[in-house]
């Protein structure tokens, strides 16, 4: 009996060891689709700018409108979003 808890224990060990292995291999494929994504992006906005300047001028200022009314409406860092301001 004690030998099939010992094989047990090593199955166990051996799909945390892949797990592991599998977890490194995630992480490296998703900055690795971020940084295609982002060099994609890049590349469009170039596309954009030298082939259609006034609609490149446009989205560049839809994505300026979106992150300044993102910064104001969102909460401030470190402040739980549920705090209560004192009474004035």
């Amino acid at each position: 009996m004690e030998r099939l808890l010992q094989y047990l224990d090593d199955i166990d060990d051996m799909l945390g060891i892949a797990g592991l292995i599998w977890e490194r291999l995630r992480r490296s494929l998703f900055r690795l689709s971020v940084l295609i994504a982002s060099l994609l992006s890049i590349a469009a906005g170039v596309w954009l700018a030298r082939n259609h300047p006034p609609m490149a001028l446009a989205t560049c200022l839809l994505l300026l409108v979106t992150l300044l009314y993102r910064s104001v409406t969102s909460p401030a860092r470190g402040t739980p979003a549920n705090r209560r301001l004192p009474a004035s």
